[in-house]
């Protein structure tokens, strides 16, 4: 088969050529940067995801559990001994200073307990001599009461037997009348009767009249010793209330709230930080004369920033850093407490281009190893709060 030779392509017909290739091209380049930029504005208006936070920074500082305690005197005066030295571990409520009024204000203690003695030895002794004296009269009442009482009752029994006399010799005497009618006996027999008669009712009635006596002298007898002993009781009680127990009492116990005044005591168990006054020196109510801390549990205050806080809660782990080198592991500590105010951070930053002026809250950090910075109060540390766990 015969292969069929091309023909060249006319002047004009090349220049078309071109010119078509040209405008294709052009089509092309200007379809290609329009979808560019289409994808470009797609891209623009997707915003991008935010960056997940992990941690929170904050700088800290060391301090005791507790917080670091400024212990002042109970009032103004001058030191007189200080029984603690720095580093030295106290009790609570163990003796720490005296002041220089201690050994006045201990006489004076001394003086009011002698008084209050003397004033309790003194009412004792009233009480007995009046307890006593109580005792003989109510014992004198009892003198009165028993042989009166038994005297009457032989008086009454005297009564009875009179009685029964007079009622056989009355009946006597009605028997009597009767022989004497009937001329059985003689006119004195009746007479004799008649007179015994007469002599029991006398000796009745004379023996009623001497019980009567009887009880009414019992009566007076009884009331006068009721009334002294009465009066006793009186005057043993005013004796009593004319002691003064009570404010002796009374003044013993402002002296030795006064002599506790010249005494500084440990207001908590922890270790002596730091002493800021020595015997011999003035000392005030408004001016620390050492400083106090728990340092068996360490704890970091962290200053986070306001932006930050909402991140932050407890129970979330944190790592602790010191960038001066005061120790050289990584500590571990547990978020305890988030602070409820905002306040100026007081940790300063040893970056000159660090924000001396920002707002923070103050995130209390439980320390895992209390015993590596339990010295180190105060000291500046950088801390990293993990929040995304």
């Amino acid at each position: 088969m015969a292969i069929k030779q091309l023909r060249p392509i006319s002047g004009k017909g090349f220049w078309l050529l071109i010119a078509a290739l040209l405008v294709l091209g052009g089509l092309s380049f200007w379809g290609v940067r329009a979808l560019l930029q289409t994808r470009q504005e797609q891209v623009a208006e997707t915003p991008a995801p935010t960056p997940q936070r992990v941690q929170v920074a904050a700088l800290g500082r060391v301090e005791p559990a507790g917080r670091v305690v400024d212990v002042v005197p109970p009032e103004n005066g001058r030191l007189s001994r200080l029984d603690v030295a720095e580093g030295d571990t106290v009790q609570v409520k163990q003796i720490l200073a005296y002041l220089d009024i201690y050994e006045v204000r201990r006489a004076e203690r001394d003086y009011a307990a002698s008084q209050l003695a003397e004033a309790e030895a003194l009412l004792a002794a009233q009480t007995q001599a009046g307890a006593a004296t109580i005792q003989e009269a109510a014992t004198r009442v009892g003198q009165i009461d028993q042989p009166q009482l038994a005297a009457i009752e032989a008086q009454q029994k005297n009564i009875e037997s009179l009685q029964a006399d007079l009622q056989i010799a009355t009946a006597d005497l009605a028997r009597f009348e009767t022989l004497y009618a009937d001329g059985a006996i003689a006119l004195q027999e009746r007479d004799q009767q008649r007179a015994t008669v007469q002599r029991l009712q006398e000796q009745v009635l004379s023996a009623q009249a001497r019980k009567q006596e009887l009880t009414v002298a019992r009566d007076r007898d009884l009331t006068n010793a009721s009334a002294q002993v009465d009066s006793q009781v009186a005057n043993l009680q005013l004796a009593q209330a004319q002691v003064t127990v009570d404010s002796a009492a009374q003044n013993l116990a402002l002296a030795e709230a006064r002599l506790e005044q010249t005494i500084v005591r440990a207001p908590s168990a922890g270790q002596i930080l730091q002493i800021y006054a020595e015997p011999g020196e003035a000392v005030t109510t408004s001016n620390p004369i050492l400083a106090l801390g728990d340092t068996q549990q360490m704890y970091v205050v962290a200053e986070v920033y306001e932006t930050d806080v909402s991140l932050v809660e407890p129970g979330q782990r944190a790592s602790i850093t010191s960038r001066n080198g005061a120790f050289s592991d990584v500590l571990t500590g547990t978020v305890e407490q988030v602070g409820l105010q905002i306040f100026k951070n007081d940790v300063l930053d040893d970056d000159p281009a660090a924000n001396a002026d920002a707002r923070v809250v103050e995130v209390r950090i439980r320390v895992d190893q209390s015993d590596v910075i339990d010295q180190l109060t105060n000291l500046q540390v950088d801390v990293a709060i993990d929040v995304d766990a």
